[in-house]
């Protein structure tokens, strides 16, 4: 079925009705791509934008990427021809198809059969081409269990924010307007910690909505962090210059990552016939053991993910308790 850890560190928007800028997105430093039909399309321009999004997919380029194509919510007309046209037009050069505001299961068990159907019909493979939700109103977050164990296809449940504070009745709260001792990241806590404890509980990645003062780098960047900070495995980019930010806030710093890689050797080690079987050891000044090695599979994995290669090796201990590291040897 689908690889739910493929990185989503980065996760580019891409109007589906410009051509120049699917075009541009093939060299961009994105984990991911996310070729929309939806809001950034307007009505008379979404079949068309359904054309250039599978003309585009099967020319390629952007397989070094994730290729997701957002298609309408179920509540809108366009949703059965947006599947139809685009897995049975370019499913083989297809990863995910992105459903915006899921409310229910039902509606990403809907577009599972859809997909499936389509696929039978053009000879794709079954189940290869995952699914992303978004979560942008309260029928969706009270939902948001049912929805992500709705399918094995589902791979990364999204915070739609704009949308949520619409849905809800938010005040859009800025720098300079909210009350003393206020931070507007507070509003959102709550929404990202139930979306991430959904993620975690069935296995799929958590992904941050997206920063729409597109020149303000810092504070995407600000709040790049605090979601990373959460457990959050990526966010959205609207514009290349958040880019870099993105893919610098999720992924691990490479002393951190260094550092994981190190207590899973050690710990694998320490456990082993030869380390003498231990359950615990140390690790120059740290005492490692299961829950270290839990930790340190999250980074491990989000690092491999990125790309990231380790600088030191793990050296067994000759005659003490303590591990020790070294430089890794290239190619390590």
């Amino acid at each position: 079925m689908t690889d739910r850890m493929r990185p989503r560190r980065s996760n580019l928007a891409v109007p589906g009705s410009s051509t120049k800028m699917l075009e541009k997105a093939k060299g961009l430093q994105a984990d991911q791509i996310f070729m929309d039909i939806e809001d950034a399309v307007a009505p008379l321009a979404k079949p068309d934008a359904r054309k250039n999004i599978v003309a585009a997919l099967n020319e390629g380029g952007y397989e070094d990427k994730i290729r997701t194509v957002r298609v309408n919510d179920w509540t809108t007309q366009w949703t059965y021809a947006d599947v139809v046209e685009v897995v049975g037009g370019a499913g083989a050069n297809l990863d995910c198809i992105m459903l915006p505001k899921a409310q229910t299961a039902d509606q990403v068990v809907a577009l599972d059969l859809l997909m499936t159907q389509v696929e039978k019909s053009n000879g794709l493979e079954v189940g290869r081409i995952g699914i992303e939700v978004q979560i942008e109103n309260a029928l969706g977050l009270i939902n948001i269990d049912a929805i992500a164990a709705a399918s094995p296809r589902v791979e990364a449940i999204i915070f739609g924010p704009a949308d949520f504070m619409a849905s809800i009745n938010m005040k859009s709260l800025v720098v300079g307007e909210q009350p003393p001792g206020y931070d507007v990241g507070d509003a959102y806590h709550y929404i990202l910690m139930r979306i991430l404890m959904a993620a975690r509980a069935y296995d799929k990645q958590a992904i941050d909505g997206p920063y729409l003062a597109i020149k303000d780098v810092e504070g995407y960047r600000r709040v790049a962090g605090r979601s990373a900070a959460l457990g959050f495995d990526g966010k959205w980019v609207l514009h290349p210059g958040q880019l870099d930010a993105a893919n610098e806030v999720f992924s691990p710093r490479q002393d951190d990552y260094d550092q994981a890689e190190l207590i899973l050797d050690a710990y694998d080690y320490a456990t082993s016939a030869a380390g003498g079987a231990k359950g615990a050891v140390m690790l120059g000044d740290e005492m490692i053991d299961e829950a270290s090695r839990k930790m340190a599979l999250v980074v491990v994995a989000k690092g491999r993910a990125a790309g990231m290669a380790r600088t030191k090796a793990f050296t067994a201990p000759a005659s003490s308790d303590a591990a020790t590291s070294a430089p890794a040897p290239a190619g390590a």
